[in-house]
């Protein structure tokens, strides 16, 4: 799987999502994952699992320096000194000295966006995290996130699949070198059975799940993040690289987008592009 460059950080194109996956069996997710080949595990203080996810990672017997480990910071503490103890907070479940990537999970309107930049840049200036990102910022966040922030923002972590179109905020990313870290990139299991993507898949050999994946980390600076609780299908997903779509593929599969194609639809979620 090839490398993201994105503002100074190198991340695994591929990685292991982890939400609403927890106890033994997110153990034993992480533990495999790694086993066979994934060096990029994304969790969150909210999943409620990063003692687990440490766990799998110890388990794996891949070394800690060969993994792109990534968290995130809930929006109710991303204000100054709680962001902060967040961090710790994430880092001590996790069982490691640092993480490779610490994000903003949500932005929140009760908190000014520099407030949050400047905490997370002292985060990473104290050395428990080597990069700084966000999640869930729109077009507008992100150049107000760029213009205050003290630090490099090297991802936006996003819903980003076929029936979704972000070609706003990538646009804004891209202008500041930022990567698209793209969550639910299967949109939630839709795109098996879906006409388009499995005359695709079916040209290719592969599954309508592999095509998408391989949609998403065939576009410049875009990363995917399948999360998945079936050991079978974590090594469908990251069986990605031995086929590549065509540029007529690639534009019929973004033609899939439709205005209602969000499926994360929080109730604290900034006004969308």
């Amino acid at each position: 799987m090839h490398i993201v460059e994105s503002n100074g950080a190198r991340i695994p194109a591929l990685g292991l999502g982890t939400w609403d996956i927890r106890g033994a069996q997110c153990v034993e997710i992480v533990a495999e994952g790694l086993r066979i080949g994934y060096r990029h595990v994304d969790t969150a203080a909210s999943y409620e699992n990063e003692r687990e996810v440490g766990e799998g990672i110890r388990a794996s017997g891949v070394a800690r320096e060969d993994i792109f480990l990534t968290t995130k910071v809930w929006y109710d503490r991303i204000m100054a000194g709680e962001l902060e103890a967040s961090a710790e907070e994430s880092v001590a479940r996790l069982g490691v000295d640092h993480v490779d990537l610490l994000l903003v999970h949500w932005p929140n309107p009760a908190v000014p966006v520099k407030e949050t930049m400047e905490a997370i840049a002292r985060v990473k200036r104290a050395g428990l995290a080597r990069n700084i990102g966000i999640s869930n910022f729109t077009a507008a966040l992100v150049e107000e996130a760029v213009a205050v922030s003290q630090e490099p923002i090297v991802t936006n972590q996003i819903e980003y699949h076929p029936y979704l179109d972000q070609a706003k905020i990538m646009d804004a990313c891209r202008r500041h070198g930022i990567s698209v870290t793209a969550y639910c990139p299967i949109a939630r299991g839709k795109v098996v059975g879906d006409p388009v993507m499995e005359a695709i898949a079916e040209r290719h050999g592969r599954t309508a799940t592999q095509v998408a994946l391989r949609w998403l980390v065939q576009q410049p600076g875009v990363i995917a993040i399948p999360r998945t609780s079936s050991k079978a299908r974590l090594a469908e997903n990251l069986d990605i690289d031995g086929f590549e779509l065509s540029e007529a593929e690639m534009t019929e599969i973004a033609g899939l987008a439709h205005a209602d194609g969000r499926l994360v639809r929080a109730s604290w979620a900034p006004d969308w592009d």
